[in-house]
């Protein structure tokens, strides 16, 4: 079983506007609402390749009974812990000249809600996964999945981690089983400008050395890199389509490897790209038949 944590899930309200004016009164030319989240936005692809998942985390208020609602309306299996206090985030998304996001905080979590947490984590069993993707909110500990990689470290459970910085360095000891940086991301993390392919397998390379099992890192219109735990080098070209939309590509990505690894990593670089590109030329999260086309080009 996959088993994905959401710390900070949302509401995406996705305006479509006419030029933008700020002081002004605008009027939508047309809307649509999303449920996400890194890691539900995981869960919601596994589904479309047919792969169970679990959604954890934490929702509250009106706001957080609309995503438990909607993500089980799509398939995915939710046990989320409900705070007592707050609502769950509305991130604004305004489509005009410019995209502009205005991104709610959402709720704070308590000791006792984190605790909560902590005593679903430990239904997982040797041989599952766990997504930790996200940021953090700021009434969690920074050090958050380290402490949960830390308590899970007497089993045999795959990690999969999406973060950068410190967030993603901190982890390493841990020996993820994927890390999954974008490649800025990865170049902020290193502390050096990478630009290049070579650039971007060899700053991956680094983190497996520092303990990560496979590093894939994502290169928006260049493809994406694969090393994998054997220090080979996987390179994978970028789908062609017109991009209608950023939010979610790289957790599809994600969401499209961790469906093909068990059949050799090339296999899994190229479904992971392919989710990735179904995302990108849709105005939400990938469906099977779209990414199904896109993976067919690769062969």
């Amino acid at each position: 079983m996959i088993y994905t944590v959401t710390f900070n899930p949302a509401i995406d309200y996705v305006v479509r506007t006419g030029d933008m004016k700020t002081g002004e009164v605008n009027r939508a030319l047309s809307e649509e609402i999303f449920f996400g989240g890194k890691g539900i936005n995981v869960s919601v692809v596994l589904g479309e390749l047919g792969v169970k998942s679990k959604a954890l985390g934490f929702v509250a208020g009106f706001t957080g009974a609309a995503i438990e609602e909607g993500i089980t309306r799509a398939g995915v299996e939710a046990d989320f812990v409900h705070l007592k206090k707050g609502f769950s985030r509305i991130n604004v998304k305004i489509k005009s000249s410019a995209e502009t996001e205005l991104n709610g905080k959402g709720p704070d979590i308590s000791q006792e809600e984190l605790d909560m947490l902590f005593c679903k984590l430990e239904e997982l069993k040797d041989g599952d996964t766990l997504v930790l993707a996200g940021s953090i909110p700021s009434s969690l500990p920074e050090d958050i999945y380290e402490k949960i990689m830390a308590r899970l470290s007497d089993r045999r459970i795959r990690t999969a981690v999406d973060a950068s910085g410190e967030l993603l360095l901190n982890v390493l000891k841990y020996r993820p089983f994927v890390v999954k940086p974008n490649k800025s991301e990865l170049s902020a993390t290193l502390g050096r400008e990478i630009t290049t392919v070579e650039q971007v397998a060899e700053g991956a390379e680094e983190l497996r050395k520092r303990g990560a099992v496979n590093v894939l890192v994502s290169m928006a219109g260049d493809g994406a890199v694969l090393v994998d735990e054997h220090g080979r080098v996987h390179v994978c070209g970028v789908c062609r389509g017109c991009v209608r939309n950023s939010v979610g590509a790289g957790d599809s990505m994600l969401a499209g490897f961790l469906a093909g690894c068990d059949e050799g990593y090339d296999h899994a670089l190229r479904l992971g790209t392919a989710a990735g590109g179904a995302t990108a030329f849709s105005d939400g999260l990938a469906c099977r038949e779209d990414i199904m086309k896109l993976y067919s080009t690769f062969e």
